[in-house]
């Protein structure tokens, strides 16, 4: 059951004593569900003004860019003749990201109806749900929700009995982090491999099956109804401006309570920290990345005078990302943490991109070197060096995804990496104690040396 304390916001009302029975349609229903897409039928409210009321509620993509979601709909052709799909992000494979796999469990038809009214936005004739493939009773569940929608007549052929026709589909992705990646999202719903597509052309002028596509995340869809029903200046009200609405963050790591918590953006970390049951009992904080693995990490100090909205956090220097909150303690070795970051994006790289397939294996072999006691000095601007030619050089952010960590853990906690360099032993735990992946036996025999 998610950890969602407050009594506002749209996850708050539309998750709200959920415990995985109600989930149903009938449950949605008596929580006002579908309310939002019956009065904009019966009002026949004219697009445009539904897209203007979404720029002014502030709402950003809750997915990691944080892209205005407003905006990103109005990019949508809708005067274009033929097919144009909404795809919804459910390939929830930012490590740390939790909260979307809850949405789709507790409430699914909140995200339904999100996407039925952004069809009728955007003129689409039809949206599809990529929904990752590790939680498959969860997708189950979902295709039994899009049934109970198709039989109420919110789905179909002229919906509930207006002009307005939009069919919807949920896909199963087996593919990995990558797939995570729009475009690549969008050649795995076609089929292909999942690869990001080089862009220009964007998914608006082309997208899936070449046709004019907008993608949204899961917690992103599931917040329109509730601005719908209650306008854009009221969501805007419950954040902070450019910051609008509430945001749920997947509190982990070292914390007494972890869990999913909705807070209104613009709270600041210290609460949200509290709300998670503070830090583990006995120790102090040491580091956190507040939006997932793949955003800088900051120290204790700067992160405990942060407060949680895109643009507070972009000014301590990271990003609020998928809101996956990575809390570390004083036991945390920065250099072991690191290695088990470098070792993941080099292993999720699709290979499509040179600097990003060879430099995220340079990274992660440096890194390992390091923590293995054969580092050496100039390893450092090595590490800089290698992620300088990696971020921005790739055709999406994956590259930028393993660069980044690099720099900011170097950058806040460099003592810890000199420490392991010059005295062959961790900073914080003392002797180097064998484990799995500590070497470099499980990489193929040419690239075991070639760092």
């Amino acid at each position: 059951m998610p950890n969602l304390p407050l009594d506002y916001g749209p996850d708050a009302i539309l998750m709200k004593g959920l415990d995985g029975a109600n989930w149903r349609l009938k449950d949605y229903e008596a929580r006002d569900g579908y309310a939002a897409l019956k009065s904009i039928l019966e009002k026949k409210l004219d697009p445009t003004q539904l897209i203007n009321d979404l720029k002014k509620s502030g709402l950003r993509g809750r997915g990691g860019a944080g892209f205005p979601t407003g905006l990103k709909w109005s990019f949508m052709p809708r005067q274009f003749p033929g097919a144009k799909y909404v795809v919804c992000n459910s390939d929830e494979g930012e490590p740390g990201t939790c909260k979307d796999r809850d949405l789709l469990r507790y409430n699914p038809h909140a995200v339904i109806e999100g996407m039925i009214i952004a069809g009728y936005a955007m003129g689409a004739t039809a949206g599809y749900n990529y929904i990752h493939g590790e939680i498959w009773q969860v997708y189950e569940q979902y295709e039994d929700a899009l049934r109970e929608a198709y039989a109420a007549g919110y789905l179909g052929k002229n919906v509930l009995g207006s002009d307005f026709s939009y069919e919807m589909y949920a896909h199963v992705g087996y593919g990995a982090y990558i797939c995570g990646e729009e475009t690549a999202l969008l050649d795995s719903l076609e089929g292909k491999k999942g690869q990001p597509r080089f862009k220009p052309p964007f998914p608006a002028s082309y997208g899936l099956y070449g046709k004019p596509t907008t993608i949204n995340n899961t917690e992103t869809f599931a917040a329109v109804p509730w601005i719908v029903r209650h306008g854009g200046d009221a969501f805007l009200a419950l954040g902070r401006p450019n910051n609008g609405g509430t945001k749920l963050f997947s509190v982990t790591g070292h914390v007494n309570r972890p869990g999913n918590f909705e807070v209104k953006l613009g709270m600041p970390f210290a609460k949200l920290l509290e709300m998670a049951g503070g830090v583990t009992t006995g120790h102090k904080l040491k580091a956190v990345i507040p939006g997932g693995s793949s955003m800088p990490v900051l120290p204790a100090d700067l992160m405990m005078k942060t407060d949680m909205d895109y643009d507070s956090i972009a000014k301590a220097g990271s990003m609020l990302g998928s809101g996956a909150v990575i809390v570390m303690d004083d036991r945390t070795c920065m250099v072991r943490a690191l290695e088990r970051l470098s070792y993941f994006y080099f292993e999720e790289s699709c290979g499509q991109c040179t600097p990003c397939r060879e430099g995220t294996g340079w990274l992660y072999r440096v890194v390992n070197r390091i923590e293995n006691g054969a580092g050496r000095m100039d390893d450092l601007a090595l590490l800089d060096n290698v992620s300088d030619n990696i971020a921005g050089r790739t055709i999406c952010a994956l590259g930028d995804a393993a660069a980044l960590p690099v720099k900011s853990f170097i950058k806040h906690f460099r003592d810890e990496f000199v420490h392991h360099i010059e005295h062959k032993r961790c900073l914080v735990q003392g002797e180097i104690e064998p484990r799995w992946g500590r070497s470099q036996a499980h990489l193929p025999k040419s690239m075991q040396e070639a760092a």
